[in-house]
């Protein structure tokens, strides 16, 4: 289908498009995610190759030691962690019937830095601990899509208690049938949403291994490839998801998670108009909540905010899964604060947290909200929160500057370690195969090695030109005292229309440093204008910086 120019679609050109044909069923195990690995800096994969297991002779499933390689990669981990995955099927985990959607034109849907480290330490421990999966894992959270992670921007299809069971019943059902190709397939993309929703990149592994198997056992396998797709897309690997879920559309046309990992992996690389067509091809063809989130945010990163908060209502209103509904309703939070609506955004956040309230990016949502509504001590504990169950760098970053922008006794140095636990999750985030390059720009930056940020930046924009990564490199290039070779990328950053106070402000201080004084004058104001509390320090010092510019006139 040829991409729609009008951000609103319309019936007459969705019915004037193909009719797809009848839909093959799609595999058992198979949900896609409600959301993207979006990033959403303020928000969002490179793979292993490791050989296929090997099996060895049969022994009890029931003893310590299963009985093959097989069963052994299946076993549940005895720290009491598990991988998430949920079913395909009439019904979500929790019992509500799933209807079949209807798409966005109405019609039915197919079938079927160095730091002080001493104090440090316990922090960092109970941060590794948490991203090796131990028992400490509680709640639900979102990357750090999101979770900043998020953000890329990112998406949560599993609540409560769902994930251990579902990821236990597969590995039951391979110690049974380690021949499975579509339980392996299932298997990898649970121990994905394990690593995307717990920040625990030391999945990634697990998840490939699995996937390999998947491959092994069913060479070319749709369930397994746009299962390599997801995990690419976890990775930062955005070139390779794309080409793994080119690969699965090939096999199945109709995959929605192949469909919906192809919108990401060219929103990701820049590539908006592509994206803005997949989004389009995926909405004729499996119309539902994940392909709905995928389709706003396309509307939103071009700048209309009304197309994208009518499409994130109606994913909304057909929203039936917990995980679902606080997802969803988190991202029109997320967007209201965009716009400065913080009472809405707060409202919507109210919903997500009644749905799940565990949620790890509506609790860090309504701390932003709170905090830019001049309620600073509830955003503090918002994010205390958030942090002491999964210490991912959104939240950590949020949590320094509000303590910096707080000033009370010690309260430098509580920031401080907030920054330090970023550093730590970014080393572990590369020991499990994730490019973290953007996220090491954007913290590096403000709160740590700005040559360090500089160097992330300039890898990262080498892989993909996106309006955060252009951000980020003009950004770093500034704190490096290079404003005017900052300058084009600052431009860059705000030309595609997206509303985002944060781009606003850096090329309004990187105006200021070239002698653009018009110029910085115009984006600090329409930051401040936009999003008054889109940062607690950046806010202050885009202020600092408009009272100068005043006096100097």
């Amino acid at each position: 289908m040829a991409r729609r120019d009008d951000p609103t679609p319309s019936n007459d050109e969705h019915a004037t498009g193909p009719t797809p044909p009848p839909e093959p069923q799609p595999p058992e195990h198979d949900r896609v995610p409600a959301a993207p690995p979006r990033e959403d800096h303020r928000e969002h994969p490179h793979e292993d190759t490791p050989t296929a297991p090997a099996e060895r002779g049969a022994e009890d499933p029931r003893d310590d030691a299963p009985a093959t390689t097989a069963e052994r990669e299946a076993e549940v981990s005895q720290d009491g962690t598990h991988a998430a995955t949920r079913e395909r099927g009439t019904e979500d985990p929790h019992g509500n019937t799933v209807t079949a959607p209807t798409s966005l034109d109405g019609r039915g849907g197919g079938k079927g830095r160095r730091r002080r480290w001493g104090p440090m330490a316990g922090m960092v421990v109970l941060l590794a601990v948490v991203m090796t999966g131990s028992a400490l894992a509680v709640g639900a959270a979102r990357d750090g899509r999101g979770a900043a992670g998020h953000a890329a921007g990112a998406p949560e299809p599993l609540v409560g208690g769902s994930r251990g069971a579902d990821v236990a019943s597969l590995q039951a059902h391979l110690r049974a049938q380690p021949k499975d190709h579509g339980g392996w397939a299932a298997l990898g993309l649970a121990y994905v949403e394990e690593a995307r929703t717990k920040g625990d990149p030391a999945r990634y592994p697990q998840a490939e291994k699995a996937l390999a198997r998947s491959l092994e056992l069913a060479p070319g396998n749709e369930q397994a490839l746009a299962g390599r797709a997801a995990l690419a897309a976890a990775r930062h690997d955005f070139a390779g998801a794309l080409a793994h879920a080119d690969r699965a559309l090939k096999q199945n046309p109709y995959s929605e998670r192949a469909l919906c990992s192809r919108i990401d992996a060219l929103v990701e690389l820049g590539r908006y108009d592509e994206a803005s067509e997949a989004a389009d091809t995926a909405d004729a063809r499996r119309p539902g909540v994940p392909v709905f989130t995928r389709y706003a945010y396309v509307r939103e990163l071009r700048g209309d905010v009304t197309a994208a908060r009518r499409v994130l209502e109606q994913a909304l209103a057909s929203a039936t899964a917990r995980g679902d509904i606080a997802y969803v309703a988190t991202q029109l939070g997320q967007l209201a604060w965009n716009q400065g609506e913080y009472k809405e955004a707060l409202g919507h956040y109210a919903r997500a947290l009644a749905a799940d309230d565990g949620y790890l990016p509506a609790l860090e949502g309504r701390a932003r909200a709170r905090a830019a509504s001049g309620d600073r001590a509830d955003a503090v504990r918002d994010l205390e929160d958030a942090v002491s169950r999964y210490p991912l760098p959104g939240p950590l970053v949020e949590l320094g500057e509000l303590y910096e922008a707080r000033a009370a006794t010690g309260d430098r140095a509580k920031a401080e370690n907030q920054y330090a636990l970023v550093d730590a999750w970014i080393a572990l985030a590369r020991a499990g195969g994730v490019n973290a390059d953007l996220d090491t720009a954007l913290a590096a930056a403000d709160h740590g090695d700005t040559g360090a940020a500089l160097r992330a930046a300039r890898a990262e924009w080498a892989r993909r030109h996106t309006v955060h990564t252009a951000d980020a490199l003009a950004w770093a290039l500034y704190r490096n005292g290079r404003a005017q070779e900052a300058l084009p990328h600052a431009r860059q950053a705000t030309a595609t229309g997206y509303r985002n106070a944060a781009f606003l402000y850096h090329r309004g201080m990187i105006e200021r440093a070239t002698g653009h004084d018009d110029d910085a004058r115009a984006h600090l104001t329409a930051a401040l204008r936009l999003n008054p509390g889109f940062s607690p320090l950046g806010a202050r010092a885009a202020r600092t910086a408009l009272k100068s510019l005043e006096a100097a006139r």
